[in-house]
């Protein structure tokens, strides 16, 4: 994800290619970052819903390996899913991007949701419960995390 004028990224582009698996100019410059935002809202979204599902199997009484089996192979599929399910069925949060950084990412997307009239209920919403996840201790536990919050006696 990159802004940049197009000779500018021309010149880059190789360079990028030498390490990134894949890259993209979005438009001008500043445009990369809120491609980034963009990214961000969505598995804000993804990681709670997925957060919540298994949440609700085990309160169920489901078995989470034959859930998972089962809904992973249809429309709820996604990389979170794919992941993450298992650690977060184990209580395992220290695999991927930590919360701090999510808050601090979810920070600007809101800011510049302010500026530019966006509306992110979910996204705020989101961004909150992940500040209870920082209250429990949980500052340096990646992103599927949310569903320690519900976990919590």
């Amino acid at each position: 994800m990159c802004g940049g004028e197009p000779e500018a990224f021309a010149r880059a582009e190789p360079v990028i290619n030498a390490f990134a698996k894949a890259v993209r100019r979005l438009g001008g410059p500043g445009s990369g970052q809120l491609a980034k935002m963009v990214n961000q809202i969505a598995i804000a979204g993804v990681v709670q819903g997925l957060a919540e599902a298994m949440h609700f199997a085990k309160r169920a009484g489901l078995d989470s390996g034959d859930v998972f089996a089962a809904v992973s192979k249809g429309a709820a599929q996604s990389w979170q899913m794919d992941n993450r399910w298992a650690t977060m069925a184990e209580g395992k949060f220290d695999f991927g991007f930590a919360v701090d950084w999510m808050r601090k990412d979810l920070g600007l997307v809101l800011d510049e949701a302010k500026s530019n009239g966006a509306q992110l209920a979910l996204t705020k919403l989101v961004d909150g419960y992940y500040a209870e996840v920082q209250a429990m201790g949980g500052h340096r536990w990646d992103t599927s995390s949310l569903v320690a919050r519900l976990e919590k006696p």
